[in-house]
């Protein structure tokens, strides 16, 4: 299992947040404004009194010192750590994916290329094959439930149809869901939210995209990919 660490986490304590940016926490007794690394609604995550992570910022010219990147959660099942970090999926997915778990070890692996109108995540050339595959980190939970997204997302569903179109231009494509949890059940579609998400993930499989979801080791300081998560669409 392959970890992506954090160089120094702070913990404290959210107070609110005043919009999808910044929030107010409580750190070493005194209310610090922090940068938000997920522009999500996260409500579910981001309540009044959560323990919560920052990583220190490397730059000590920046406004704001601290990034929450983490979160401690009461859930049906207990206390979990999730990570809200919406850039750090793709660093965990890239070192997963370059330790041979999905494609050979020989594969070639390249970030943020072009396709069409969209810029996936990853393409892949493995033994001849020819793969797009697409990144979405996962934050709501319900129920040991996993859901995505959080809020609508055109851009997500102009992804989906963009891989369709590789599929019927000869690549391969997936999209992988981060879960970025433990003590999940299964993913599914939030459809209550964005229901044209979820039909778009419908058609995507039928046409042959493949779409998986995985679940994740996380702690204070460092998240990994785990074991494969069941999905529901």
């Amino acid at each position: 299992m392959i970890f992506i660490k954090y160089k120094s986490i702070k913990k404290g304590v959210f107070v609110e947040r005043p919009n999808r940016f910044i929030a107010k926490v409580l750190v070493d007794g005194n209310v610090e404004t922090v940068h938000v690394k997920n522009t999500g609604r996260c409500k579910e995550l981001l309540v009044n009194g959560a323990t919560v992570y920052l990583s220190v910022a490397e730059n000590p010219l920046r406004k704001t010192k601290y990034d929450l990147v983490g979160v401690e959660k009461v859930t049906n099942r207990g206390t979990i750590m999730v990570n809200m970090d919406s850039q750090i999926p793709n660093d965990v997915a890239g070192e997963w994916l370059r330790n041979g778990n999905l494609f050979s070890e020989n594969a070639v692996i390249k970030r943020e290329v072009f396709y069409n109108k969209s810029r996936f995540d990853f393409y892949i050339e493995d033994e001849g094959r020819r793969i797009f595959l697409e990144v979405k980190g996962v934050t709501l939970e319900n129920n040991s439930v996993a859901s995505f997204p959080d809020a609508p997302t055109e851009r997500g569903i102009k992804h989906i149809n963009e891989l369709v179109d590789a599929v019927a231009e000869g690549f391969e494509a997936y999209i992988l869901f981060v879960i970025q949890m433990k003590n999940i059940d299964y993913f599914t579609p939030n459809y209550e939210t964005h229901p044209e998400f979820g039909e778009a993930l419908k058609i995507a499989r039928d046409k042959g995209v493949k779409i998986l979801a995985f679940d994740c080791v996380v702690t204070s300081d460092s998240i990994a990919i785990d074991k494969n998560i069941k999905v529901v669409l």
